[in-house]
């Protein structure tokens, strides 16, 4: 088996030493390539590459931005659909962020030699998932995508983050964007299957249930929602504070149902397309991709195996 281990030094939890034991111990079971990634875009490039050279395995070791990176890379040449033009590698996740949400949602253990361990056990064994994903424009999501409110959080802790980057930096981040929306609070239209247009200020897409930027505590917005399923709509028709401090209540509770007027609300959607009236906000992943006035998510099933 030939893969390539693609490594983000600068994320949270990476370290030379953890680099090299990850490295040494796939070493053992693979033809093994290691690259660091030097600048924005560096990993999907390198992801890319090995998809065209037909690798058989890319590891990505970083946070969640470096999993999607990786992700667009593997499937940039394949033009929305998997497989049109041959198959593409299998991911491996070894998490080194300060989230991890894709791989707490896979199940995977948060610590990098854990993580290792349960990788080298799934080559072994021949164990492998396929999982579903979603598209918003021509990026890939593995986990959520937003419009508004989370991608206005998205792009304020950007501009702070760095190795010291945790939950308590979204929340302070989140509550500073509620109350003075760095681009406004524009009116956005969703428009769903076999459904009238609604009007809404925000817009969560989720590709799976929990994710969660609190450490370990799950954020539930769409509870029927997994990789196995299309998309889940959460959206906020008004954001009064009564309207918002109970959702948010609601998503930190095990097995939430979410209930209010100004909530919209769907699982299991094909498609979801979103269109605003003056440029807002759009995150995947929790990477501001930048601002958009229409955007369609697309759930694309069975998108990419994973080692697992």
């Amino acid at each position: 088996m030939r893969a390539v281990l693609i490594v983000n030094p600068q994320a949270t939890a990476t370290t030379p030493g953890g680099r090299d034991v990850l490295a040494h111990a796939l070493a053992s079971e693979v033809k093994l390539d290691v690259v660091e990634t030097d600048y924005r875009g560096h990993a999907m490039a390198m992801a890319r590459a090995a998809a065209r050279d037909e690798y058989d395995l890319v590891v990505a070791h970083g946070g969640d931005g470096t999993v999607n990176e990786v992700v667009n890379g593997l499937l940039a040449d394949t033009d929305g659909k998997p497989g049109k033009y041959g198959p593409v590698p299998m991911l491996g996740v070894v998490p080194g962020g300060s989230a991890n949400v894709f791989a707490r949602a896979l199940g995977l253990p948060a610590d990098p030699v854990e993580a290792t361990y349960e990788l080298l056990r799934a080559l072994e064994e021949g164990r492998s998932r396929q999982v579903g994903l979603g598209l918003a424009g021509d990026r890939w999501f593995t986990f959520n995508a937003g419009l508004g409110w989370d991608a206005d959080v998205v792009g304020e802790v950007e501009k702070r983050r760095g190795k010291h980057t945790g939950p308590s930096l979204y929340m302070r981040t989140a509550l500073a964007c509620y109350l003075r929306p760095p681009h406004g609070r524009p009116q956005l239209t969703v428009q769903t299957p076999g459904a009238e247009p609604a009007q809404v200020r925000t817009v969560f897409v989720s590709n799976t249930d929990p994710w969660s930027y609190l450490g370990a505590r799950p954020v539930h917005l769409n509870t029927e929602c997994s990789f196995d399923t299309g998309l889940g709509l959460f959206a906020l028709r008004e954001m009064g504070a009564v309207a918002v401090l109970r959702h948010v209540r609601q998503s930190l509770r095990t097995r939430s149902k979410h209930r209010g007027k100004q909530l919209l609300r769907h699982d299991d959607l094909p498609i979801i397309g979103v269109t605003a009236e003056e440029p807002v906000s759009l995150q995947v992943d929790g990477d501001l991709v930048g601002r958009q006035t229409r955007v369609e998510f697309m759930s694309v099933p069975r998108a990419l195996t994973v080692a697992i």
